[in-house]
């Protein structure tokens, strides 16, 4: 019996370790496409499985891909402008949790942060996503199911650029968060995000989300250098065009002074040949 007993374990350990895409079928694409490095940290839901990890690094263009617990449900994030002090405390000025160590081990971002939220229903086979904006904006993101005719979604805008001034999160003179006061009921605040991440959830009562029965994700942290870099255009872009409107207005301007300087001398020309033909007229009769 014993002996029995010490064989299951052995081929049960033999199968977990050859075989652990039966017990983690799903995965997670985590990319770092942002020119400085990026932490990513994992939270479970309070009744989910226990995710492998829960904190690691990505260097620019660095990428991992993490299996996925079966009926997982939970939150991922990216942490930013992340140190290590003298006494060994890692901590980093957006979304770290407050553990003094990589690993968030369960426990919380701190706002602003933005978050990706994920629903892996292990029986329907649907899961559900979302990009949340609820506590506020620090790192743009975009996800992509990577099977199946499923919707992209994200937040692509850089808000800390576009962050209104009392929302605005300042390290070292620059702008690395952008604050959600809002968290329940919409507002001031949840306007800005909503109108420049439509598809993200913004409050409490906003109920953004996509549904998918794909099994694998790309969660991409600064999805294109392009649309990282639009709202700090933005400015830029309305200065060039009231420029070149300001050019067609006065040419514009000119083109219709000359028309009207030319017809009213033409309208002189025909007065004064009018008056020379009387002029003349006058002079034959007498």
């Amino acid at each position: 019996m014993v002996s029995s007993t010490k064989t299951f374990f052995i081929l049960l350990t033999v199968f977990l370790f050859i075989f652990p895409s039966g017990f983690y079928s799903s995965t997670f694409t985590i990319i770092n496409n942002c020119t400085y490095t990026v932490w990513p940290a994992v939270l479970s839901g309070a009744r989910s499985s226990r995710f492998p990890t829960t904190g690691f690094a990505l260097l620019p263009g660095d990428s991992n891909t993490l299996p996925v617990p079966p009926a997982w449900s939970g939150r991922l994030w990216g942490r930013t402008h992340c140190s290590i002090d003298i006494t060994g405390k890692f901590s980093c000025v957006t979304g770290d949790c407050g553990t003094s160590t990589v690993e968030c081990a369960g426990a919380n971002p701190v706002p602003p942060v933005t978050q990706v939220e994920f629903d892996f229903n292990r029986t329907s086979q649907i899961n559900l996503y979302d990009i949340s904006l609820v506590e506020g904006f620090n790192l743009p993101v975009r996800v992509v199911p990577t099977s199946g005719k499923c919707l992209a979604t994200g937040c692509l805008a850089d808000l800390n650029v576009a962050c209104p001034t009392e929302l605005k999160v300042i390290r070292d003179g620059e702008a690395v968060a952008c604050k959600n006061t809002c968290e329940t009921e919409a507002c001031l605040s949840s306007l800005f995000f909503k109108t420049r991440c439509p598809g993200a959830h913004i409050y409490a009562h906003d109920h953004v989300f996509f549904i998918c029965s794909s099994s694998h994700y790309t969660v991409t942290f600064c999805p294109t250098s392009k649309s990282w870099r639009k709202a700090d255009n933005s400015g830029k872009n309305v200065v060039k065009y009231t420029g070149v409107l300001a050019v067609i207005s006065v040419i514009c301007g000119f083109v219709i002074f000359r028309i009207r300087l030319r017809l009213s001398n033409r309208d002189w020309e025909i007065s004064l040949s009018a008056g020379t033909r009387a002029d003349t007229t006058i002079a034959s009769s007498a």
